[in-house]
């Protein structure tokens, strides 16, 4: 495939329409380029909207029809729902109350639960990754927001949630800058919800497992 074929794929990747073969040959292509990177991260609000969308559809509507006011009326409520979950993560930094330490061979594990919103930090000792995983319950699965540190780039990475029933669904993805160990803020979405997760990785793109964050 040739440079430019592989930046027109980005849209595709991001919305998870491209075969499994273009799909890693695009995750080799973004390690190589920031723009297509960043463009991919543009694309999670897109994503996630038309996974509400799909989720709020019958199966059998006509591909032209136009969505009802019900769903605009979903949307609004998601965008609010959002807004106060950033609030409460706030809230959960400043006042806490409650912390579960989960020991692991190379692992330092931290939970919060409050509400429907579950936040997990661990670090990995063989591999220096940093990461936090926050994830809030939606209609459609799972709202989440993944805060990595990995110094050790360039390279792509990815998120995947695995399900307690050993089901995998990639969260999001994204580029590590060539030594570049400041937190980075990906968002992504799963159709599991909270509850059906047992745990969440980071992979490099060549599946090597970065750091195990079990989801509590």
């Amino acid at each position: 495939m040739r440079s430019l074929e592989r930046h027109r794929d980005v849209g595709a990747y991001a919305l998870g329409v491209l075969e499994e073969a273009d799909a890693f040959r695009f995750e080799d292509h973004l390690m190589e380029c920031p723009r297509c990177a960043a463009q991919v991260t543009e694309f999670g609000p897109a994503t996630r909207q038309l996974m509400l969308y799909r989720r709020a559809t019958p199966p059998l509507v006509h591909p032209l029809a136009a969505p009802g006011p019900g769903l605009l009326d979903r949307l609004l409520s998601g965008v609010a729902a959002r807004r106060r979950a950033g609030r409460r993560r706030l809230l959960y930094a400043a006042a806490a109350a409650v912390a579960l330490a989960v020991a692991g061979p190379g692992v330092a594990l931290h939970a919060v639960h409050d509400g429907p919103a579950v936040s997990v930090t661990a670090t990995d000792e063989r591999s220096g990754v940093w990461a936090q995983v926050t994830a809030e319950d939606a209609a459609w699965g799972s709202e989440v927001e993944l805060r990595v540190r990995d110094g050790a780039g360039p390279r792509a990475c990815r998120l995947v949630a695995v399900g307690r029933d050993g089901t995998e669904q990639t969260v999001t993805s994204w580029s590590v800058p060539r030594h570049d160990a400041r937190p980075n803020t990906v968002h992504g979405g799963a159709a599991l919800h909270p509850d059906q997760i047992a745990r969440y990785e980071v992979r490099t793109a060549d599946g090597e497992r970065l750091v195990t964050l079990p989801a509590g």
